[in-house]
């Protein structure tokens, strides 16, 4: 049966030397001819002349020694061509071919570079960039890397201190007078200029359709994923507040050290032959990140949260990442995705690969989502619904000053009615029952107590609050 290194042919023809080709270009394989596609063995005429000939043309066309055996059976003629796999790009009349599943593919452009690199056991990242010196790498970007390694004892003071010169050569990020991709994606002020896409895109959206805002995160790689982590945290995620007796927490949707790990793996295992950049869609409750990237095909999607080979895209890229100590070197990103996402009862991403690229898709804790909950109803309806029915019609009587802000008499009706409910509340309580801040807060509560709508019993530690009579008609 034919297979992958594999081919039947019931008579020769020039045209199949595409095939030896293919076989040099891959993992090598047997061109049978004189078999038809079931295996059988129909034989072949001219065999002695052929026997010559194949030889002759294979050596001619593309300059390869192949094993070429003539074989019987049955008194029937067929021919056995062993082709081995080469170390060096081969082509046919000037074109490159490759198999893909059961057909021949002609190779160009990107995918003949990639494959040209394949061959060589090359990768992408470790191909020298001209033009450029240590002198011109951003220094921001180098301190933070010295910094990082510092911090997390992958390199200790000796490996640091050194010159920019040395600390590169010492990464093996040159190839003799050259820096080479990896080191022009991680340090250099402007990555685009040889990398299309080299850069990560952020955006919020309303729903699927509508933007509200986006940003672009340029630079050197390193500092493009802690500004982005910064970006993304700060101006895109919106964090809950809850508190735990006095203490305030923040609780943001997906957990900010999981997402980094995610971030950090796109961009290392990015396709940087590809012009797109890594593209981010953040909602109210869920994330895409987008890198137009492939999985190793030793590590099937079903078990990235398993026990599984490192086998980095961009393998000299992935090492200058993990000597700052930014990532892992066995494979434990996932690993510690899982533990970071249990650590906060979040959800674990969801990786799947129907957009062309690897895609993970975050979403809202339950708790988060609780959360959000909570805060909507308080906004949406202040009173307890322990209240008596005569108690939630004091927010039609309370007459609140008309030259206080917009908003305020509507607020300040909460805070009346929970301190009505509970004459100990506290500030921290309030600004959790109303979403707005500690300032404001004090700011309404004294304007209430100034117009007469309630008082301070006792200091403001161990004291209490009154609703101050004759406050409602």
């Amino acid at each position: 049966m034919e297979s992958q290194n594999i081919e039947y042919k019931k008579t020769w023809r020039d045209e199949y030397l595409k095939w030896i080709c293919v076989f040099a270009n891959t993992e090598g394989g047997k061109l049978y001819i004189g078999i038809d596609d079931n295996g059988n063995v129909c034989g072949i005429e001219d065999a002695h002349k052929l026997s010559e000939d194949i030889p002759n043309k294979i050596r001619n066309t593309m300059g390869l020694i192949c094993t070429v055996n003539l074989l019987n059976k049955n008194d029937l003629d067929y021919f056995e061509i062993i082709t081995e796999k080469y170390p060096f790009p081969v082509s046919y009349h000037g074109k490159y071919y490759r198999r893909t599943g059961s057909t021949m593919q002609e190779v160009s452009g990107v995918e003949l570079d990639k494959m040209i690199l394949s061959v060589q056991g090359r990768t992408w990242d470790s191909v020298p960039v001209p033009h450029i010196t240590v002198d011109d790498l951003e220094n921001d970007a180098i301190k933070l890397f010295k910094k990082k390694a510092k911090e997390s004892g992958r390199l200790d003071d000796s490996a640091l201190d050194v010159t920019n010169e040395t600390l590169i050569q010492n990464l093996h990020l040159t190839e003799g007078d050259y820096l080479t991709r990896a080191c022009m994606l991680a340090f250099y002020p402007d990555p685009e200029k040889w990398v299309t896409g080299a850069y990560i895109k952020v955006a919020y959206f309303e729903n699927d359709a509508d933007i509200l805002y986006q940003d672009e995160i340029h630079g050197p790689l390193i500092l493009q994923v802690e500004k982005s982590m910064d970006l993304i945290y700060s101006k895109y995620m919106k964090a809950l507040i809850s508190y735990d007796d006095i203490y305030r927490k923040e609780t943001f949707f997906f957990p900010r050290a999981a997402f980094r790990e995610l971030l950090l793996n796109a961009v290392i295992h990015k396709d940087y032959l590809s012009t797109t950049p890594i593209q981010i869609r953040i909602y109210k409750d869920k994330i895409r990140l987008w890198n137009d990237g492939a999985l190793p095909k030793e590590v099937p999607i079903e078990d990235l949260f398993k026990e599984h080979v490192s086998k980095p895209c961009n393998p000299n890229l992935a090492n200058v990442f993990f000597k700052c100590g930014m990532i892992e070197s066995w494979a434990r990103g996932f690993s510690k995705i899982t533990r970071y996402c249990e650590e906060e009862n979040a959800k674990l991403p969801v990786i799947d690969l129907s957009l062309g690229g690897v895609t993970a898709r975050c979403f809202a804790s339950d708790k988060y989502l609780a959360l959000m909950n909570e805060h909507q109803e308080a906004e949406n309806f202040p009173l307890s619904p322990k209240m008596s029915d005569k108690e939630k019609t004091r927010e039609k009587t309370i007459k609140w000053p008309e030259k206080w802000p917009e908003k305020w008499p509507e607020k300040c009706q909460r805070i009346y009615d929970a301190i009505e409910q509970d004459k100990n509340t506290t500030i921290a309580k309030l600004e959790n029952l109303l979403g707005i801040g500690h300032t404001t807060i004090k700011k309404m509560l004294t304007a209430m107590q100034a117009e007469g709508f309630i008082r301070r019993v006792g200091a403001d530690k161990g004291g209490y609050w009154e609703i101050a009579q004759g406050a409602v008609e």
